[in-house]
């Protein structure tokens, strides 16, 4: 899928491409799903994707801000949220 990066004046479109829809959350009042994904953009190696996504009136899916990761910190951030459920 290819997105506008919007916010700058060149309106560059960045490529998507989805390899695994791994999980989301509870999709928000607002608008829009926080969606954890392995991805890859613009052709780069995949990493794990959590993010903001949502649909625009014209159907495209869009994207907010989110984080990249790695499956070695995928596994970091594993073991830390694992401690703070634990401790509450």
């Amino acid at each position: 899928m290819a997105i506008k990066k919007s916010g700058t004046s060149d309106n560059k479109e960045i490529n998507c491409k989805v390899l695994e829809e791994c999980g989301e959350l509870t999709p928000r009042a607002k608008g829009g799903t926080v969606k954890l994904r392995y991805l890859s953009w613009n052709n780069r190696d995949p990493k794990y994707d959590l993010r903001l996504w949502s649909v625009d009136e014209d159907g495209n899916e869009k994207c907010g801000k989110g984080i990249g990761l790695t499956g070695e910190e995928l596994e970091e951030l594993y073991e830390v949220i694992g401690k703070l459920i634990k401790e509450n």
